[in-house]
């Protein structure tokens, strides 16, 4: 059994718990990990998409992950800023349609107080390896 606050779990950790939440649906779990101006680069368009859009399109049903398997993954500290790298496989539901996809990824976290908050997200498809 895990012991720690909440507020107290490391980069890492936090961003384990952010798939997570996104596999789970759970937006109070997304809404205190994400901070509010909290920006995410679409994988699949490359498009911008804010916290409140990310959490109406995941509370609305209209994007449902299966599974989130990251790998790779390596973390490096600045001060109060964290930024994690990686690869994930993804597959889900937008809408109607199914998705699968390997990515690399970045996060970027903020120590607000003691808590760490993911405030930016990029994930970049891997086509093929070469």
């Amino acid at each position: 059994m895990n012991t720690k606050p909440a507020n107290e779990f490391e980069p890492k950790e936090v961003d384990q718990r952010f798939f997570s939440a996104l596999i789970r649906s759970d937006l109070t779990a997304l809404d205190r990990i994400l901070t509010n101006d909290f920006v995410l680069v679409d994988v699949i368009r490359g498009s911008e998409v804010s916290k409140s859009i990310l959490l109406s399109v995941i509370q609305s049903g209209q994007l449902r992950f299966e599974t989130i398997t990251p790998s790779d993954v390596r973390l490096r500290l600045y001060d109060r800023t964290a930024i994690i790298t990686g690869r994930t496989q993804m597959h889900g539901w937008f809408g109607d349609a199914p998705f699968a996809v390997q990515s690399r990824y970045t996060h970027v976290y903020i120590q607000h107080q003691v808590q760490w908050c993911l405030a930016s997200a990029q994930g970049t498809p891997i086509v093929s390896e070469a």
